[in-house]
């Protein structure tokens, strides 16, 4: 059974080991392709084919690294040949179910932390249960853990956080005040001195360093590299000057856009160069662990592992392997495209909807940055503040609010710099073979760039350092979840043996098809939905059509939410209240970014058309004054019911049907005229609705009735006063809503 259950475990790390690059690409692809799809300086497709030859060529690079997954975190020497199985085995489950719950989330962790995380997590456990057995204590821990190596690269990880950022801020401000937003208009040599470092730096750091080890440059080369550097460098600079000059003058061509190209390459390959241990480190350890104890003829719990701390190249044919299965996932995989989203959405240079909430410490953050800055302002000559100033101004194209999704999130000199910053960092840490985080470094460069180009403004800032500080803390909760998670299935593997791998390994794959099919859905249900339009009209006919479709969707919608509510309290149903909860604050959250447009639309008017703005205020004002019923009668409902206060008596219940009966037709009869956009019909649909108020005044008035002979629940009594008192106001707004329609459709 034992050489049986070994050979078992090789064969389930072969198969996690694919998992693992599946889940890891999903979540790293934001590494290498946030800036070329947010600059959109190439199409799509050429974006994934640069990239994805940047991965073959990084994993061919990536054999020195394997060592940290052997010998960087535990001493191998400590540990027999089934303790450092155990290890393997757990470092593997927890890391396929830690990255495949950030992608589903959309968030980009770590697979360096991850791993390193999980390493020491289950090696410690495994260490502790060594020491209690032989009657030791914590003290003996240090003998079993390779304390200098893991805190080199833990300290390694947490410095190029502060390092990426500090290092993207400054030389985004150095590029933007030499070159500034208006590029396109400089000179020629500008940009060629610009090419001349950003490719010598590329080349330099990839090409050199990053290939060093796939022995693609002979070994004369290499020495006189290393005995020459200035030299290369310099010269390497003149070089690409110069031909960056020849392309821009001589063929017309945008250098800029030829950085990006060599900068996804670059960064590909030092991705795949630099984590490809993270996804198949491991069970490449675990199967030299496994040959080395195979051919010794020693049982599993005498073969001591010492073997593992010798230096092993691995086979070509392997990383390739790997890298075809990076590069496959990278152009299928639908959650790489949520994580890239996250990064870019926080880089971007202008303002818009915004997806985090700020948060007491983001506002403390730029509150002092801001008082700071004044600080500093004062200290720089006033000509000199201006002069700098005029080189962050951006030229003003108008482009309507609806098509700012079209436009690139940052320009084509700061996805440079976000690209040739990263490559070099990420380069040079797989060149010293430390495990650098390439997630933290090329997301803190793309927010070391943005704050440097002034993209986190007044109107943003709360509300971007809110969201890199969501991100910072998922990445410590990655750190501790890991050590924890690999600490425990380590524990759970050693009790339980071949059992507990099964079960672990059946809930492992389980949670993940589970995660896979609900992603789908949500991609489904994403592509389905009905979202309000904002307006880009500038007269009052034209905004009336268009803002129509948005009427007719805004009550279909409200008419179901208040249905739903109705029948959630009717049969005590939380999830069925809750469910009406999200949907009204979808619809409240949809209203909130249309009056947020109004500053975009007042500006798109013609001089002759400002009365327009007044009816748009208005309408949405009215639309917001319905939302904001809804969402009181929901969340009335929702806690009524939530906190198991008694059942509405059926005679209420009677009486909230009959109401979202005839509130049913109305807004049916709503839906149907602005979908057909037939202004004609609404003085009509206003007369004939006048006696809903009155109806549900007589409802109120029984239920006064009820109150002084025979209602004994107070809880009751005022959530259905309150529900039918803010029906009332819902009919208000809307009646509100139809005459401004009709006095500006007679006008």
């Amino acid at each position: 059974m034992g050489e049986n259950l070994y050979l078992f475990m090789i064969v389930a790390l072969a198969v996690l080991a694919i998992t693992d690059l599946v889940v890891g690409v999903s979540n790293d692809a934001v590494n290498f392709l946030n800036s070329a799809i947010g600059s959109k300086a190439i199409s799509f497709r050429t974006i994934m084919i640069v990239a994805s030859v940047g991965i073959a060529f990084g994993a061919i690079s990536s054999s020195g690294m394997m060592e940290v997954a052997r010998k960087g975190i535990f001493n191998p020497g400590e540990f027999v040949f089934a303790e450092i199985m155990i290890v393997f085995m757990a470092v593997m489950i927890t890391d396929i179910l830690l990255l495949d719950f950030f992608n589903t989330l959309g968030m980009p962790t770590s697979t360096t932390v991850s791993i390193v995380f999980e390493l020491l997590g289950a090696a410690v456990a495994i260490s502790l249960v060594k020491i209690f057995d032989l009657g030791g204590g914590f003290t003996e821990l240090s003998q079993y853990i390779n304390t200098e190596k893991a805190t080199e690269i833990i300290l390694g990880i947490l410095l190029s956080v502060v390092v990426a950022f500090s290092v993207g801020a400054l030389v985004q401000y150095v590029s933007r005040v030499l070159i500034s937003f208006k590029f396109e208009q400089k000179p020629k040599w500008i940009g060629a001195i610009f090419g001349g470092f950003a490719i010598t730096a590329i080349i330099y750091f990839i090409l050199v360093k990053g290939l060093k080890s796939a022995l693609i440059l002979t070994g004369g080369m290499n020495e006189f590299i290393a005995q020459n550097q200035l030299l290369f460098l310099a010269g390497n600079f003149l070089v690409w000057t110069v031909l960056s000059w020849a392309v821009t003058t001589l063929l017309n061509s945008n250098i800029y856009k030829i950085i990006i190209v060599l900068g996804t390459f670059a960064l590909a390959m030092a991705f795949a160069g630099n984590d490809l241990v993270n996804f198949i480190g491991v069970p490449l350890a675990a199967l030299e662990a496994f040959n080395s104890w195979n051919a010794s003829g020693t049982s599993a719990a005498d073969f001591t592992m010492e073997g593992l701390s010798q230096a092993v190249q691995t086979p070509t044919y392997l990383l390739l392997a790997s890298g075809v299965v990076m590069v496959v996932t990278l152009w299928f995989s639908s959650k790489a495209k949520a994580v890239v989203k996250t990064s870019v959405d926080l880089s971007r240079q202008d303002e818009g909807e915004e997806r985090f909430s700020p948060n007491f410490l983001s506002r403390q953050i730029v509150k002092y940055t801001i008082k700071a800055s004044e600080n500093l302002a004062g200290i720089i000559p006033i000509s000199l503040a201006r002069k700098i100033d005029a080189q962050f101004e951006k030229p003003y194209v108008y482009v309507p609010k609806s098509q700012v999704q079209d436009l690139p999130a940052f320009d084509l000199v700061r996805a440079s710099v976000n690209l040739m910053v990263a490559s070099v960092l990420i380069s040079l840490a797989t060149s010293m073979k430390l495990p650098l985080s390439t997630t933290y470094v090329t997301f803190m460069v793309a927010m070391g760039t943005s704050l440097a180009d002034r993209a986190w403004g007044p109107e943003s800032a709360v509300y971007r350092v809110a969201g890199v500080l969501n991100v910072i803390g998922g990445w410590f909760f990655t750190a501790l979840s890991a050590f924890t998670a690999a600490a425990v299935i380590a524990y759970i593997i050693h009790l339980g043996g071949f059992v507990a791998i099964v079960l672990l390994l059946v809930v492992a794959f389980l949670l993940i098809g589970k995660n896979y099919l609900s992603h789908n859905k949500k991609v489904k249900e994403t592509k389905l939905e009905e979202r309000l339009q904002k307006a880009e009209s500038n007269s009052i006919i034209g905004v009336m059509e268009e803002s129509s479709s948005n009427i007719s969707m805004a009550i279909r919608r409200a008419n179901k939410i208040y249905t739903q509510t109705i029948d959630g309290l009717a049969k005590h149903d939380a999830d069925r209240l809750k469910k009406s909860r999200r949907g009204i604050q979808k619809l409240n959250n949809e209203v909130e970014e249309l009056r947020d447009n109004i500053f975009y639309f007042i500006k798109n008017l013609d001089d002759s058309s400002v009365g327009t703005s007044n009816f748009y205020i208005k309408a949405l004002s009215y639309l917001q004054d319905m939302t904001q019923s809804l969402e009181y009668i929901s969340k009335a409902s929702y806690k009524h019911v939530n906190n198991n206060h008694k059942k509405l008596r059926f005679n209420q219940i009677k009486d909230l049907k009959e109401t979202d009966g005839f509130i049913g037709e109305f807004f049916g009869e709503i839906e149907v005229l602005f979908g057909e956009k037939d202004f004609s019909r609404l003085t009509q649909l206003i007369t004939d609705n006048q006696d809903l108020f009155g109806k549900v005044e007589q409802k109120i008035q029984k239920q006064v009735e009820r109150t002084r002979s025979d209602e004994s629940s107070p809880k009751n009594t005022a959530l259905y006063f309150s529900l039918l008192l803010e029906t009332k106001d819902l009919l208000v707004a809307i009646m509100n809503l139809l005459e401004i329609y009709n006095e500006y459709a007679e006008a």
